[in-house]
Formats: structure tokens, sequence, C-alpha cells
């Protein structure tokens, strides 16, 4: 346990990054999986809406540090290649 005053403020500013940290890596995950779902239906139209509002998302908790930069840079055009595929 934290002995100092210092160490059990870090250790509740921890508790409370972690719970937002958690929270925005389910949002992220969320909107890929809208992504995909539209993908595995083949609707074109769906699965272009979801990734423009994915991508944003997904480069906003890269800059939060949720996802590293270059994974989210990744995901964003393996899934958009997909879409394009779509065709």
């Amino acid at each position: 346990m934290a002995n100092t005053s210092s160490a059990k403020k870090a250790a509740r500013q921890r508790i409370r990054r972690t719970q937002v940290n958690k929270a925005r890596l389910s949002k992220t995950n969320t909107f890929v999986r809208k992504v995909e779902e539209a993908l595995a239906s083949g609707d074109k139209d769906a699965a272009n809406k979801a990734l423009k509002a994915a991508e944003p998302i997904l480069m906003r908790s890269s800059q939060k540090g949720i996802v590293h930069k270059k994974a989210a840079s990744r995901k964003v055009s393996r899934l958009a290649a997909r879409v394009k595929a779509l065709a």
C-alpha cells in the first residue's frame, strides 16, 4: 500500500485513468465492430458510413495513447481497403 501522500494520490489517479482508458478502448472497438458487421452484411453504403465514423475515433484514441499511432493507421487502412474491395 502507498505510504506517502503523493503515492496515494498517484494510486487514485491511476484508477481514474484506467477507467477512462477502458471506456475509450471499448468505444473504439465498438466503432470498428460496426464497420466489420457492415462488411459482413455486404452493404457498401453502410460500410462507408461506419468507416467514416470509425476513422476519427481510432485516430483520437491513438492521440490519447490508447492504441499505438501506427496500429490505428494500419487498422483504418485495412478497413478502408476492405470497404473499397466490397464493390
